[in-house]
């Protein structure tokens, strides 16, 4: 196996260290169910066990995704109910998700749709990109157009530019948004010509996945500021993961590393009802803790929105702890740090 080559199968990590051949087994059996793929980027920062260390916890299979719960969903997010078209998911008024892709760099073992991503995954056609662009611009409340999948940016720059125009000329749309994790996890990708294919008249933003600091190597934080030296307005989006980055530190560390590279924590997402990851998720009210004690010590700048996706396609809400209780004909207030005070009727 070539040090340079994406991890794929159990034998590659086995071949790599990255799990004990009598766990081969076990993991053959997990990849039979959900796609993986780890990049050398990725491989060369794990230290240790997915029990032990936070990025082996994000990539490496473990026999736990195998645990099913009740609750738990194939698309616990609801996108096919709202698939007007392929490629197309149609949930709110303004918004749309394009998919042209299926394929990621990596695969993230807690991923929502991990039931629908993979190798196996096929590219939109050039018909059925046209019919989800044709969609686009026959709705005019469509105001922003995500696009996500798979990862975009695993796209060749010549098949993302040919998108960005597609979009640029559509009068109503104002703002385009890509949803990528390969910055942190394939910084090569992030070339000169990928930059280029950014360009428009319209607003670009670009969310980048991110869940623990150390993901930021130099060369991701290198390929962020290309980015963003480029024009490309960048904001992130993080997953609360158990034992990955449930600590107020680690969380705190993440934002602000992002804050110095000026990209701005948008969303940390409570971990979703798909199958096999209940060993990520943490309680809403251990959320709601770690959102309460980031108020007090850490800079507005750096406070993502905790959010639920509700299970069935319902939408995203925001979940952070409240600090405001009726009380009679006034209301009690908590700070920060958890005093309490009163606020009068009058606001």
């Amino acid at each position: 196996m070539n040090k340079h080559s994406s991890l794929r199968s159990a034998s590659d990590l086995e071949a790599r260290g990255l799990i004990a051949p009598a766990e081969r087994i076990g993991i053959e059996e997990v990849a039979r169910r959900f796609s993986v793929a780890i990049t050398p980027a990725m491989a060369d920062l794990i230290s240790g066990p997915p029990p032990e260390d936070p990025i082996a916890a994000q990539f490496v299979p473990d026999e736990r995704e195998l645990v099913f719960s009740t609750d738990e969903l194939a698309d616990p997010i609801g996108d096919e109910a709202f698939s007007p078209v392929p490629g197309i998911v149609h949930r709110y008024p303004d918004r749309v998700l394009l998919k042209p892709l299926h394929i990621c760099p990596v695969y993230c073992r807690f991923c929502f749709r991990r039931e629908m991503v993979g190798p196996e995954g096929e590219n939109l056609t050039n018909a059925e990109l046209e019919a989800a662009l044709a969609y686009i611009s026959g709705n005019s409340a469509i105001f922003e157009v995500i696009i996500t999948g798979g990862d975009p940016f695993a796209l060749s720059p010549r098949r993302i530019r040919r998108i960005v125009e597609a979009l640029s000329a559509i009068e109503h749309v104002g703002v385009i948004r890509f949803h990528t994790r390969v910055p942190v996890v394939a910084p090569e990708r992030v070339t000169t010509e990928l930059v280029e294919s950014l360009a428009s008249d319209k607003a670009v933003f670009v969310a980048l996945h991110t869940n623990h600091v150390r993901e930021l190597t130099p060369a991701a934080r290198e390929a962020c500021t290309r980015l963003v030296k480029a024009g490309i307005a960048m904001v992130s989006q993080s997953v609360l993961l158990r034992g990955v980055n449930d600590t107020p530190e680690a969380l705190t560390e993440l934002f602000r590393a992002l804050l110095t590279l000026r990209i701005k924590p948008y969303y940390l997402h409570h971990g979703d009802m798909a199958k096999g990851t209940g060993h990520f998720r943490t309680t809403i009210a251990k959320g709601q803790a770690l959102m309460r004690e980031l108020r007090g010590n850490l800079t507005g700048l750096g406070q993502p929105t905790y959010v639920l996706d509700i299970p069935g396609g319902h939408g995203k809400v925001p979940i952070g702890p409240g600090y405001v209780e009726k009380t009679g004909e006034g209301y009690e207030v908590t700070d920060p740090r958890g005093g309490t005070h009163a606020y009068g009727v009058n606001g």
